[in-house]
């Protein structure tokens, strides 16, 4: 997977590429498509605010679709 990564506030956005995740039981993973970045994101990366858990890929708002169930899940599909 590709992710922009935050290493340190005030610093850019470095670009991170690592193997995809496995989800776990009861979990999915999801090929996003697309993703926002919000105003609380941009505090994050400008330092606003106090002692966030780096490094941390900023960007919650997401579309994609579920292209892996994890064990015991039955109540999502593929696709």
């Amino acid at each position: 997977m590709r992710a922009m990564i935050l290493e340190k506030p005030g610093t850019p956005l470095r670009l991170l590429e690592k193997p995809d995740p496995i989800p776990g039981p009861g979990q999915v993973l999801v090929k996003i498509s697309a993703c926002g970045v919000c105003r609380t994101d941009l505090h994050v990366v400008d330092g606003d605010l106090t002692e966030p858990k780096l490094p941390i890929i900023p960007g919650h708002e997401i579309i994609g679709t579920i292209s892996v169930l994890g064990e015991g899940v039955d109540h999502f599909k593929l696709g």
